[in-house]
């Protein structure tokens, strides 16, 4: 019995992180420099681990880049204060707030005030609307989504005419824009969620799965259509006991062990999709500066 083939994200990341390196030098002699701002609010630990590859990456890409920490008491307004200022910043081309906020703030609020054309992760509501409507020349597409699209087209071409895709979970960060981009692709698609009645047999027929709900190993082999194309966007910090100690381990929303024995390409976790996360939150930025001249 064959297994799935391994998707890389990390090695896909690297190539398009060369090809953004080049096209910076380009933009560099025409006297123009990617700019990265990156709002970080509080300690979480998650989150200052994702900044600093952010930064690492963009610094690797020849970008310039600002890191803004503030204290998790830091008031809204002086919130909004630094990202009026980086708005008006002609030398920043993509603002990025670090997801999750201390509770005390609001996203909505938070997000929406970055101006879209330098909303590189996409969640303004512009930008939202603009791929919903299937403009996708002009808008900013979440960085995640927009990576699994990528490893999906690898695997099967860009026009996915009379293939079935799910998504399990309708976030606006993953669900609903990955559903998005498959439908512009001519995928059928469906979207399972918390009420959604008869998740694995819906899964059952779709020759695409995307599962981004958060729930460790919960897509099971048995639920799988053989061959299909899974992207495994969960990432779920789990303690499993191994030589009588407990360990703490990264997992995904797919049971992988099991997967890997049913579908024929798979991404890991770690190693898949976040590595192209946030080499399609350079890419983004890198449009937004061409987009400057």
């Amino acid at each position: 019995m064959s297994t799935a083939l391994l998707i890389n994200g990390k090695q896909k990341a690297q190539e398009l992180t060369v090809t953004i390196k080049e096209a910076t030098l380009k933009l560099k002699q025409e006297g123009i420099i990617p700019g990265l701002a990156v709002v970080i609010i509080g300690e979480d630990p998650a989150s200052q681990v994702y900044v600093r590859n952010k930064k690492r990456t963009a610094e690797e890409c020849g970008f310039s880049s600002t890191q803004h920490s503030l204290d998790k008491d830091v008031s809204e307004q002086e919130v909004l204060n630094l990202i009026k200022t980086l708005n008006e910043d002609s030398a920043v081309h993509g603002i990025l707030v670090q997801l999750p906020l201390p509770r005390n703030l609001n996203e909505e609020l938070i997000t929406q005030s970055i101006v879209p054309e330098k909303d590189v992760d996409g969640f303004h509501y512009i930008n939202i609307g603009k791929l919903a409507a299937g403009d996708l020349e002009n808008a900013f597409v979440p960085c995640t989504p927009a990576g699994c699209m990528l490893m999906i087209e690898d695997q099967l071409g860009k026009d996915l005419s009379g293939l079935n895709a799910t998504v399990i979970g309708r976030s606006n960060i993953v669900g609903k824009p990955m559903a998005s981009l498959l439908l512009q692709a001519n995928a059928t698609v469906t979207i399972c969620h918390k009420a959604t009645k008869d998740v694995p047999g819906i899964v059952k027929q779709s020759d695409i799965v995307v599962a981004a709900v958060g729930r460790p190993d919960m897509i099971k082999g048995n639920w799988i259509k053989p061959g299909a194309v899974v992207i495994d966007v969960g990432i779920n910090r789990i303690e499993v006991e191994e030589n009588g100690e407990m360990k703490s381990k990264l997992t995904g929303d797919v049971d992988f062990d099991e997967v890997v024995m049913v579908a024929s390409a798979i991404t890991p976790v770690p190693g898949g999709v976040g590595p192209m996360t946030i080499a399609m939150l350079m890419f983004n930025t890198l449009r937004s500066a061409k987009n400057s001249q």
